[in-house]
């Protein structure tokens, strides 16, 4: 593989980026709390951040250490709270990729997706950078891509000029820079407020965002990189329980993620394991009187009373 070549991002083999993610800002709008460490969806916003970008050769965030989900490069400003351009400057000293990703910690719902997004866009202009625009059509210069030696060049004419970067504002680097723009209102959200932070945690909770929230908490929960076709698993896991019982559902799929472990732990032997558990529960559902009704249990009990199984006192769905 070729050094400017990492096998991260979809299809592997993409042009190696490196991330500075910015996490040491006072959050002053919310009371000086610790924003990074702030929970949305179990997961602390950093962590959520941190995954978005786990395709980076290299990825540092300029913050006091703390505990994370994947293991970065620490680094810091001098003086701490130095501001964005300090932290920047920070950042950049451990990167070596031609493109780096500037992010804040704050972003809820920054996906790898968005990111792969950035980089090609930035691949594909020869702009000094790609931003995304919030929902009021806003730059987000903390969601974008940049090519790492115009950061460094104007990094370097604003100490000249300046003296020092402490205390400037970001946009002073910005507005010197060709930059392109990129919509993304849901990516670019961004928790500046307890009132941001709720309405992250409602959403992430909605019927068409829930699933793929906890999926993705639970991989990082424990340690797991592995994408599964979850709709083979729901499949299995409704044919068990409708046709064998509640509580086949829950144990059947623990078992196929078992099996697929033994196989080797990828996707195609989850898949693998998935298809032979699906075909076992359909030969199970299969086996019913010629009227469609399933025969009588062992011991003569009528086939239309309540199953062993079913009862109040072993139905996981019983209150």
């Amino acid at each position: 593989m070729s050094e400017l070549e990492h096998p991260g991002g979809p299809g592997g083999g993409v042009p190696a980026y490196d991330a500075v993610v910015l996490a040491g800002g006072a959050a002053r709008r919310l009371g000086g709390a610790d924003k990074p460490a702030v929970r949305v969806g179990g997961r602390t916003l950093l962590d959520r951040v941190l995954t978005a970008c786990a395709g980076a050769r290299t990825t540092v965030v300029v913050a006091d250490p703390r505990p994370t989900a994947r293991p970065v490069v620490w680094a810091r400003e001098e003086p701490p709270g130095g501001g964005p351009l300090a932290a920047l400057e920070a950042g950049l000293g451990h990167t070596t990729a031609e493109h780096a990703l500037l992010l804040s910690a704050d972003l809820p719902f920054l996906d790898a997706r968005t990111v792969q997004e950035l980089l090609a866009a930035l691949r594909g202009t020869g702009a000094d950078g790609v931003q995304l625009t919030d929902e009021g059509g806003r730059e987000q210069p903390l969601v974008a891509a940049y090519r790492t030696s115009a950061l460094r060049r104007e990094l370097y004419a604003l100490v000249s000029a300046h003296g020092a970067l402490t205390g400037l504002p970001l946009r002073r680097l910005t507005a010197r820079l060709d930059l392109t723009r990129l919509t993304g209102p849901v990516a670019s959200f961004d928790c500046d407020t307890w009132d941001d932070i709720a309405t992250a945690r409602a959403r992430i909770r909605e019927h068409g965002h829930v699933l793929d929230e906890w999926i993705s908490a639970v991989k990082d929960e424990l340690g797991i990189d592995l994408d599964v076709d979850t709709g083979v698993l729901l499949d299995l896991a409704r044919d068990a329980a409708h046709g064998v019982a509640r509580p086949a559902a829950p144990l059947t799929t623990f078992l196929v993620g078992y099996a697929a472990a033994r196989a080797g732990g990828d996707r195609e032997a989850v898949a693998d394991a998935a298809r032979r558990a699906a075909a076992l529960a359909a030969r199970w559902a299969d086996e019913t009187t010629a009227d469609g009704t399933p025969p009588a249990p062992m011991g003569g009990a009528p086939a239309g009373d309540a199953a062993p199984d079913a009862t109040p006192d072993t139905r996981t769905d019983a209150r």
